[in-house]
């Protein structure tokens, strides 16, 4: 499997669709503390602006309701590994994505035999609490050595000179949230970011 190297990580179907507008082919969406049905109307109308635009929709967490809702693809996190049905996802044909901060969390990931691998934060990023230092551009690299042939995903403190530098290191594709969702000029930013990771 190949991802689409830019893979903006936002918090509504609005932003989806500006994402999707901009050129954005490979969109995480990631709702955190809303009521279930909104969350349903979120997850549904992403897919459909996603599926007309020939782009892919990721569903951070939320795995029964991307298989409630027919979506292909969930990215899970340590936590949420440990309540998901596995099978049940695998049996509907949806591919996943794991997080990862180090070798128990990347050994636990991998014996899922998950469809990518995300480590993070790769640099110090102030949108969540961490409790792991930022893992520098050689865990880079030596987590590429370790996932094979499966895609790395770099998330964590990106901006468009550090994905590159995060592509050059062995990811093959690279998350950003802050570095768009609170730039003054998001459209222009997105253009920056497609020009520096598609050749």
């Amino acid at each position: 499997m190949t991802l689409d190297r830019f893979y903006p990580v936002v918090p509504d179907a609005d932003w989806v669709e500006r994402l999707l507008a901009w050129g954005a082919r490979l969109i995480q969406l990631r709702i955190k503390d809303c009521p279930e049905p909104a969350l349903r109307a979120q997850i549904e109308r992403a897919k459909g602006a996603c599926a007309a635009a020939g782009a892919q929709l990721v569903v951070n967490d939320h795995w029964q309701l991307a298989l409630d809702t027919g979506c292909d693809f969930v990215h899970l996190g340590q936590e949420d590994l440990a309540g998901a049905d596995m099978g049940a996802l695998r049996r509907a044909g949806i591919r996943i994505g794991i997080s990862t901060h180090d070798h128990a969390e990347l050994d636990r990931a991998l014996a899922e035999a998950p469809d990518y691998v995300a480590l993070g934060p790769i640099y110090p990023t102030q949108l969540k609490q961490m409790p792991w230092a930022p893992q520098g551009l050689a865990r880079i690299g030596e987590w590429k050595r370790l996932v094979g042939a499966r895609p790395l995903v770099a998330i964590g403190g990106l901006t468009v000179a550090r994905a590159d530098l995060c592509l050059g290191a062995g990811a093959d594709c690279v998350a950003v949230v802050g570095d768009i969702m609170r730039h003054p000029d998001p459209s222009r930013q997105t253009g920056a970011w497609l020009a520096a990771t598609r050749p």
